[in-house]
């Protein structure tokens, strides 16, 4: 299903997949980088080195006062940047899958209830003057959010939508959400260019960079800039158990692998830009 899904995308978007666009180096805000150094991060810092919220933050062009969309902000990592920088004038929403006929209540427990999620983390992330927090999941989408968000940022979880067989229902939710010319932001675990398909359909936490920018062309979204900020060129995408042997998860590390698992660090990842066409 997933290769003539892609294969039609790949057929009809040849533009989409020329070399992207590569970001030249922007200049990080003062009002993000303050955000950045404050002292609510001090246990999140250690992993900005891997995953350099000011370069990612800056080529997805938020700025405060947006509407911006997080699909599954999970333990709030990077929430507790993106809310108080878009402040008490900008509105910082997480997105979650339809659960509604899931009958696992582990999954159901995991992927659903993202508003009540945000409600009760909130209380203990002292997130100042930041902007109001509110989530739904797919089965629910709030009529009166059509066509106000500004961005929808997808970190680390475009796998687990295509694995999953969310990707239709998320994406014209998406497309609902954005406002015209509105934008979505990529960070995904890298596959090889050339990677097989066992290793690239996303039970591994890995896609191919080329099969992403297919399936956002496939649903009217054009790459408008890249950067390289969260590539990792010793990560070797070969684990037995998945992405997720590397920090910070260390599935399965002992005594003897954990040192050259930290010393990799965490996963080769694409960042990309896509904006909503007509």
């Amino acid at each position: 299903m997933r290769l003539a899904f892609l294969a039609a995308a790949l057929i009809a978007a040849p533009l989409a997949l020329a070399a992207p666009l590569q970001a030249a180096a922007q200049q990080v805000s003062p009002a993000l980088a303050e955000v950045l150094a404050h002292p609510r991060r001090a246990a999140d810092r250690a992993r900005d080195a891997h995953r350099h919220p000011a370069e990612t933050l800056t080529l997805f062009r938020i700025e405060p006062g947006m509407t911006v969309v997080d699909y599954v902000p999970d333990q709030g990592w990077y929430t507790r940047i993106i809310a108080p920088y878009l402040g008490p004038n900008g509105r910082y929403i997480g997105m979650g899958p339809d659960m509604s006929a899931v009958s696992d209540e582990r999954q159901r427990n995991y992927w659903g209830g993202q508003g009540e999620k945000l409600r009760t983390n909130a209380a203990n992330w002292n997130l100042g003057e930041a902007a109001p927090l509110s989530g739904f999941n797919t089965d629910a989408v709030p009529d009166e959010l059509a066509g106000t968000v500004d961005r929808v940022l997808i970190f680390r979880e475009l796998h687990n939508i295509l694995r999953n067989d969310w990707l239709r229902t998320d994406m014209l939710a998406i497309r609902r959400l954005l406002k015209p010319g509105g934008m979505v932001g990529i960070e995904q675990h890298r596959a090889d260019p050339d990677a097989p398909y066992a290793t690239s359909d996303g039970s591994k936490g890995y896609l191919r960079e080329k099969d992403v920018i297919a399936l956002f062309d496939l649903y009217g979204f054009d790459l408008v800039a890249s950067s390289e900020a969260n590539a990792n060129p010793r990560d070797p995408k070969d684990w037995p158990q998945g992405v997720w042997m590397l920090p910070p998860n260390l599935r399965g590390a002992t005594d003897a692998t954990r040192p050259r698992l930290t010393g990799i660090g965490e996963s080769d990842r694409m960042t990309l830009l896509f904006r909503k066409g007509d």
